[in-house]
């Protein structure tokens, strides 16, 4: 019995120096001592005894061996080619690894196949064979084995032979896994001289390097592949429980297909965005199954060129079977694109092939269509995690993590509740936080609740800021005036969103609604009534970011192009858990008119459009409008909640003036709040305007707010809005205002 594998390849090429020596006794039968030049013309001799020779022997075949030395000979060979069947079958019995007897049963490897393997091994472990081979091909230059060489080796006969050759074709196993290979006797550009037969046979690096005992990644896969150990369980797994079960059924199908024939063949379609924890899942089945995991980088290979993707795609079909790893497929949809066609074949024929269940990862939607012959194919798709799934990934981000652990109590709940991320960016949000919280306090680093909702913002938005304009909230609740109805819908839209888990999920609302469950809101009123304050208010309260829609990149006079835009930030708004703000929405959405022409028709297809993608959002979508009037009834009634936003009256009025003045502002005694309040009648955000504008008057004169320079900012505030402040509504202070007395 074999103790390592060494031993058994050291023991297999003692039969080979034997087959050596049989021929080597036979060559320097032949050789004559005036031969020392034979390497550089031919003898006339030597032309003759090409001639009479039989077709396909060696020239030294002609040199016989004694009937007693070929009979001990042969007897000698069939002990050594015993011997090592018995202590190979018994080492396997063992359970002793033998790199040989696993090449074989990998690549489905012939005897003679084997012994290919053997006589290109030998260099690599002696270079004395390099001499002898020279030796026998009679040239000092051919130190490599060639075709020929091997075959007057092994095959004692022209049929034989002839037989032979198939083993050294592109389907055969040898060139078809870049075991070993061919290269011709010489070559010049496109140009080849020299029979095939005199083409040299090499053993693959990779091969020779499996062969004795390392089981580095193929320096040709380092760019692209990555060989990983899988350390999670599928008991660790979080998705679920439906999904967790058919991953589950998945798993042992796989173990199946392991053990069954090789027709019995499984390819799984992981498809999902990324983060939902597609190669968490691939790995977790490869623990259960007992192998590891070759990762490979789709995307990468996709943009190789087209003649190396094909050899690239052998050579991974090669190293999962070496490291006894399953191939995960990460991007695999990036050859779906119609110039991959050609990369696409390549790769779905090497699959064919593979023996084991491989797993293909992407986020679009694939079914192969006529390929992948004899392959049991299984499109998953992953869902995204739910509150319970999310606040189980968040509890175990965070376990352990000294930076939580000294008294503040983090309401994770609520975070899974707000922000829907994957388990990906669950992952990489709590590193994010922790970094906060170590640049924040260094010695002693707390993660607080605004570093995870800071950390949450930053891995939940990466592409919404190209198609919108990012509105950082900085009002609160106190800054905002509006009557009591209209506050308590704001309260009641924010109590929506934080308690969404408890109803859709804890309640069971989830099942009963297919789409809808986001909030869709319609802020109408006149402008400066608070209408983007409150979203800003919202935001800030919830801890989301809030993002204002810029019309002027989402309308296009091109018929198609606005719903395309449109696709485009509901598409990155589903994983930014953003608050969309369309202001002004009747420009865009406005009523749907009667259908004169196409353009006509395409307007009220992008209504229609736009109450769909709000209907499949998950989040909330606010749309501002000055007019209501102008917005379309039936559009109306689609959606959620209506707040109107009136003009204030007297008492909001007071109350915004009351508000308006940061506390460093310097102010006269003499300013009389109660006064504007009655006598403007303006909007927030007109009394706003005025405040500002009379500060800076202010500063410009005297450095302290006064009525005059209050009044004098109105009059300006009329005038933009084309109206004329009368002396009835100055009252005592008309006749200075009116001359722009200074105060």
């Amino acid at each position: 019995m074999y103790s390592t594998s060494l031993q058994q390849i050291l023991a297999e090429l003692e039969r080979l120096d034997l087959m050596l020596r049989i021929q080597v006794w036979r060559v320097r039968g032949r050789r004559s001592e005036a031969e020392e030049l034979a390497a550089f013309y031919i003898p006339d001799a030597e032309a003759d005894e090409l001639l009479e020779k039989v077709i396909g022997a060696p020239i030294w075949a002609s040199v016989p061996l004694p009937a007693e030395l070929r009979a001990v000979l042969q007897a000698r060979l069939d002990q050594l080619s015993a011997d090592v069947a018995k202590h190979t079958a018994e080492s396997l019995r063992e359970g002793v690894p033998l790199r040989l007897a696993e090449l074989a049963s990998m690549f489905d490897l012939t005897a003679f196949d084997l012994d290919v393997i053997l006589i290109c091994l030998a260099p690599e472990l002696d270079r004395g064979y390099e001499r002898l081979y020279a030796y026998l091909h009679d040239d000092v230059t051919r130190r490599q084995p060639t075709v020929d060489l091997v075959l007057n080796l092994l095959c004692p006969d022209l049929d034989t032979k002839v037989a032979a050759r198939a083993r050294f074709t592109s389907v055969a196993p040898l060139l078809q896994h870049h075991l070993v290979h061919l290269r011709e006797e010489r070559e010049e550009g496109d140009q080849r001289y020299g029979s095939w037969l005199g083409s040299t046979v090499r053993l693959d690096p990779r091969v020779a390097r499996f062969l004795l005992g390392d089981d580095g990644t193929d320096d040709r896969l380092q760019p692209y592949a990555r060989v990983v150990t899988p350390a999670a369980s599928q008991d660790e797994l979080v998705f679920p429980e439906a999904f967790g079960e058919q991953l589950s059924r998945l798993t042992e199908h796989a173990r199946t297909a392991v053990h069954a024939q090789p027709c019995a063949k499984l390819i799984l379609y992981f498809e999902g965005p990324h983060g939902v924890g597609k190669r968490t899942a691939a790995a977790a089945c490869c623990q259960t199954l007992g192998h590891v995991l070759l990762i490979v980088n789709g995307k990468r290979l996709a943009a190789t060129n087209a003649e190396e993707f094909p050899a690239l795609a052998r050579l991974i079909d090669r190293e999962a079977r070496l490291q006894r790893a399953l191939i995960y497929w990460e991007d695999f949809d990036a050859l779906l694109a119609d110039e991959n066609d050609a990369r696409l074949a390549a790769l779905l024929s090497v699959l064919e092939a593979h023996p084991s269940p491989a797993f293909l990862s992407g986020s679009a939607i694939w079914e192969p269509a006529g390929v992948l012959r004899g392959v049991t194919f299984v499109r998953l798709p992953f869902p995204h995690p739910g509150h319970k799934e999310r606040l189980h990934l968040w509890r175990a981000a965070l376990a352990g993590d000294t930076a939580t652990s000294r008294g503040t109590a983090l309401d994770l709940a609520d975070l899974a509740s707000k922000f829907r991320l994957s388990g990906g960016q669950i992952r990489d949000a709590a590193a994010t936080a922790r970094n906060l919280a170590h640049a924040r306090a260094p010695a002693a680093p707390q993660i607080t609740s605004a570093d995870l909702h800071a950390a949450c913002r930053l891995h939940s938005n990466r592409k919404l800021s190209e198609l919108a304009i990012k509105i950082t909230p900085h009002y609160t609740w106190d800054d905002i005036v509006l009557p009591g109805d209209q506050m308590t819908q704001l309260r009641e839209i924010y109590n929506q969103v934080r308690h969404r888990a408890l109803v859709y999920d804890a309640w069971g609302f989830d099942v009963k609604l297919a789409m809808g469950k986001g909030i869709s809101i319609l802020f109408a009123g006149p402008p400066g009534t608070g209408k983007t304050m409150a979203a800003d208010v919202l935001a800030g309260a919830l801890g989301l970011d809030l993002y204002k829609i810029d019309l002027s990149t989402v309308v296009s006079k091109y018929i198609g192009e606005t719903e395309k835009n449109l696709a485009r930030i509901f598409a990155e708004a589903r994983t930014s858990n953003a608050i969309l703000f369309f202001d002004e929405a009747d420009a865009l959405f406005g009523k749907r008119t009667q259908v004169r022409d196409a353009h006509d028709r395409y307007a009220n297809v992008e209504i229609s459009y736009l109450l769909q993608k709000m209907e499949e959002y998950e989040g909330m979508v606010v749309l501002a409008t000055n007019l209501r009037k102008n917005m379309d009834e039936a559009f109306v009634r689609r959606l959620h909640i209506t707040v109107e936003f009136p003009v204030p009256d007297v008492d909001d009025r007071r109350r915004i003036w009351e508000q308006i003045w940061p506390a460093a502002t310097p102010r006269d005694a003499g300013l009389d709040l109660e006064f504007l309040a009655r006598r403007i009648e303006v909007t927030g955000g007109s009394i706003r305007n005025i405040a500002l504008a009379g500060a800076f008057l202010a500063a410009a004169d005297g450095g302290v707010v006064t009525m005059q320079h209050l009044l004098r900012a109105t009059r300006r505030e009329y005038q933009k809005m084309g109206k004329v402040l009368t002396a009835s509504e100055l009252g005592e202070y008309a006749e200075r205002v009116i001359k722009g007395e200074p105060s």
